[in-house]
């Protein structure tokens, strides 16, 4: 690849804002660790909750009111809202799938309904993870990358070696739990796999020497797209979730 990763993400931040680029990371994922490492589960409940609102709000948002908007914009006017919208959205979107991601699975861990969480944790590195790490090197001709090879390996390998070292602790959940893990499963290579490469490619091109405003306006339009879908299966987890309340804890 031409611009490199560490110049690709300075870029962004500086089109995000700098200050929105680090707290769009930081505090989230300072807020997962703090209550992981030294809170109680409702404080773990609320952190998981709330990153979980603002990914599924901000995906329907994207499908229901700036898609149709944008779709009735003109090529130049769409390519021109997605150059300001992007950048932002790369460090955000993410960051709350993550935060909402793990954070649901160290509380199920810890409700005693994903039993072996470090076993399920590896296998969600490699069944999730790894397709999407996969995409994504697909897409931008990466195989050979050594960058690529680097983050593959360690996520992947990591995630193998953790299940392979823990794999007596792994034992099977309840329905609604295996339901959910596999939603979150498909979302996390919606995710990371096509919406956030998409991102990557849409920001590349606007800082070309000829932007294609169509290209651009193409990716952001799919990715708005995409985002409608992730919105309904996240608002399945929810069901979920509330059947897991409900028929659990009497709620």
């Amino acid at each position: 690849m031409s611009v490199s990763l560490a110049a690709t993400i300075r870029g962004m931040a500086t089109r995000a804002n700098p200050v929105f680029g680090v707290g769009a990371v930081v505090v989230p994922i300072a807020l997962l660790l703090g209550v992981t490492l030294f809170g109680t589960v409702q404080q773990l409940t609320y952190v998981h909750v709330m990153a979980g609102v603002l990914w599924t709000g901000i995906d329907l948002f994207l499908a229901l009111v700036l898609g149709p908007v944008l779709g009735g914009l003109g090529v130049e006017q769409r390519a021109a809202v997605f150059q300001r919208f992007t950048p932002k959205m790369t460090f955000l979107m993410p960051t709350l799938a993550f935060t909402t991601i793990f954070g649901g699975m160290i509380l199920a861990a810890w409700m005693g309904l994903l039993p072996g969480l470090a076993a399920w944790g590896g296998l969600f590195a490699v069944v999730a993870m790894g397709p999407a790490l996969l995409a994504i090197g697909y897409q931008f001709d990466a195989f050979a990358d050594w960058r690529w090879l680097g983050v593959f390996g360690v996520v992947v390998g990591g995630g193998a070696a953790s299940l392979a070292a823990n794999l007596g602790t792994l034992g099977v959940p309840g329905a609604p739990i295996l339901v959910a893990l596999a939603i979150v499963g498909v979302l996390t290579f919606l995710g990371f796999g096509i919406l956030l490469p998409g991102e990557a490619r849409m920001y590349l091109e606007m800082i070309s020497e000829n932007p294609d405003a169509d290209l651009i306006g193409t990716i952001g339009m799919r990715n708005a797209k995409l985002s409608g879908v992730q919105g309904v299966l996240q608002l399945s987890i929810v069901a979920v979730m509330v059947y897991i309340r409900w028929g659990s804890f009497g709620f």
